[in-house]
């Protein structure tokens, strides 16, 4: 039994890639970590880190802020949906899944720290951040980054598998834009933690974290790029 690197989990040959191993729980839970994923609040903090610029970087992170302070819009747009409460994950990087050496077939989930009430596209969204590129989380060459849309297709697949019944036409809507808005939610915590001084988020080189973020941004991008085929598809399978 081993955790799950995520670019062993998904080919378009296995289709449900073991993303039905994640889906949503009942009945409600305590809110274990309140406004995790509450992406206005995580914006509303990255624009004081930005204002304090208490680390004197804000200069050398130009770039990343602008790209954060134009995409402010679309920060809410999940919480203005009136979607149904879940009992979700709210932490579904595929390393938090064990799987069968002899199978490869998804045992359990693990790190259930953050288990409490939420909305199915932050576990859903987190998947598609985790493992829909084959670049690092922290890749510098930026190159390497894209989002890839079979590894995307065998995710919606598997998941609506377990899901479809239950989820609403609404919540099945917002899929393909929870990839796009939670990994624009950890990339601005990865910029906000930069420009705070590195105080969260362990780093192992000078300007970890603002590599961190510009990997998240560009995988933003290129998400943008596919969003509307990501619709259709959701919508054809849904």
């Amino acid at each position: 039994m081993r955790s799950s690197p995520s670019h062993r989990l998904f080919s378009p040959a296995k289709p449900l890639v073991n993303s039905s191993t994640i889906w949503p729980l009942y009945p409600r839970l305590h809110d274990t970590i309140p406004d995790f994923h509450h992406t206005p609040k995580r914006f509303q903090i990255l624009e004081k880190a930005i204002a304090a610029d208490v680390a004197g970087r804000a200069i050398l992170a130009k770039p990343e802020i602008e790209f954060a302070l134009a995409h402010k819009s679309m920060v809410s747009v999940l919480l203005d949906a009136s979607l149904p409460e879940r009992v979700t994950h709210n932490d579904t990087k595929f390393n938090n899944v064990l799987l069968d050496d002899a199978t490869g077939e998804g045992l359990c989930v693990i790190d259930l720290d953050t288990v409490m009430p939420g909305l199915v596209h932050y576990d859903f969204g987190d998947m598609v951040r985790t493992t829909t590129s084959p670049a690092l989380e922290d890749e510098q060459d930026l190159s390497k980054v894209t989002m890839q849309f079979p590894m995307f297709e065998a995710l919606v697949r598997g998941y609506l598998s377990a899901t479809g019944g239950f989820l609403t036409k609404e919540e099945k809507k917002y899929l393909a834009f929870s990839g796009k808005l939670i990994t624009f939610e950890i990339g601005i915590r990865f910029l906000t933690d930069y420009l705070e001084g590195d105080t969260y988020f362990k780093i192992h080189r000078e300007g970890h974290n603002l590599d961190r973020c510009r990997t998240q941004f560009k995988l933003v991008e290129s998400i943008e790029q596919q969003e509307e085929e990501m619709n259709r598809l959701v919508e054809s399978i849904g």
